[in-house]
């Protein structure tokens, strides 16, 4: 009975899109969005054999909320194409930090940003209302679960497949990008 009721009234046009006449519930949140560009990348390359779509990830990340502030944290390895992927980084609208690969003896090579992400999530914490970090990195589950104790909505942005089951269950909200992957990638085209 109910249905047929509002069947009969969107027929008659009482029903309206409640959407475009509300205001989102989180249009006044304040957003920090924190990318680890190594683990996004090398998870896209190992599953997808691509590369990511930041602008898209940005995008997704911030919605209607009010973005803050957008890092991007990225390992240099004196490449001549990264040069061009900094400055697109920086043109999407990122704030990049670069911290050259660390090489040690006998050839073993690291580039860690997760103690230098933890720090600037800290400290801008008393100025966003929602951290969006994008990485699926289990090491940041400490960090998640500090921000939260103070108060902190934290989010992830991940491919769900690489991403560390124990950051998925300790975050707010976690956002699978194998969802949707052809909206969060970049299909390279062949040159001729």
């Amino acid at each position: 009975m109910l249905v047929r009721r509002i069947k009969s009234a969107i027929m008659r046009g009482i029903f309206f899109d409640i959407r475009q006449d509300m205001p989102s519930q989180y249009a006044e949140q304040r957003v920090g969005v924190f990318v680890d560009v190594a683990n996004m990348y090398y998870s896209a390359k190992a599953m997808y054999q691509q590369k990511v779509n930041f602008k898209a990830i940005l995008e997704e990340a911030v919605g209607d909320r009010n973005l803050i502030r957008a890092l991007a944290y990225v390992v240099q390895a004196d490449i001549p194409e990264e040069a061009g992927f900094f400055e697109a980084l920086e043109r999407i609208g990122f704030e990049v930090k670069a911290k050259e690969l660390q090489v040690f003896y006998g050839g073993h090579k690291k580039g860690d940003w997760d103690v230098g992400i933890a720090m600037d999530t800290i400290k801008l914490s008393t100025k966003i209302d929602v951290v969006v970090l994008v990485s699926g990195d289990g090491d940041f589950v400490p960090l998640v679960e500090y921000l939260q104790s103070n108060g902190q909505k934290v989010e992830v942005m991940a491919f769900g497949r690489s991403a560390s089951g124990k950051l998925r269950d300790a975050v707010d909200k976690f956002i699978d990008l194998d969802a949707n992957p052809k909206k969060f990638l970049i299909t390279e085209r062949k040159r001729r």
